[in-house]
């Protein structure tokens, strides 16, 4: 029988240790999230693999808000964010540094079981709105399109659930290309 840790006995960091920790570079742009919890939500997945920063869009609230608040569990205090009205500016100014990718279903999307990230790029990964998804002008801004191949009924994932499909695919990659070299 397995014995399930106390969370005391988990090790983690605290916020201070956190914003001094290297992180993984990474930063995704949340851009016109409806859902509080949503947004909540990837402040946690942010925050479980130490990403540089989150960008909040258009109309995604910012913290502090309960309702974020409520699902974010305190990530909010160690995971950087930002507030920028324009998506599509952000990414434009972005993109002069890190490799920006649309997560996305569009034509010629890469599927993200083939992809593989570049190992001394900074990557930006944009999610769109729980309906309408990423802006078409912000898909054409960007580097690429990752799309997650889905083989049911259904059209697409919600926001949080694919920022946790995609983040913890680039960090398993990534930190398994780290450990080739």
């Amino acid at each position: 029988m397995k014995r399930k840790l106390l969370n005391k006995e988990l090790n983690r960091l605290d916020v201070k240790a956190f914003k001094d920790a290297p992180k993984t570079p990474l930063i995704l742009v949340l851009e016109n999230i409806r859902s509080l919890h949503n947004i909540g939500s990837v402040f946690r997945t942010a925050d479980a693999f130490l990403l540089e920063k989150i960008y909040l869009c258009g109309i995604t609230a910012t913290p502090p808000h309960k309702d974020i608040r409520k699902t974010a569990l305190g990530a909010t205090e160690s995971v950087t964010w930002e507030y920028e009205k324009d998506s599509l500016s952000l990414i434009n100014r972005i993109k002069k540094t890190h490799h920006c990718m649309a997560v996305e279903q569009a034509e010629g999307a890469e599927r993200l079981d083939t992809f593989i990230p570049l190992p001394d790029k900074p990557y930006v990964f944009v999610f769109g709105n729980e309906v309408k998804g990423v802006s078409q002008e912000v898909v054409n801004a960007c580097d690429g399109v990752l799309e997650i191949p889905q083989l049911g009924t259904k059209h697409s994932l919600n926001i949080a659930v694919s920022a946790g499909v995609v983040v913890w695919d680039f960090w398993t990659k990534l930190n398994r290309q780290k450990k080739m070299f």
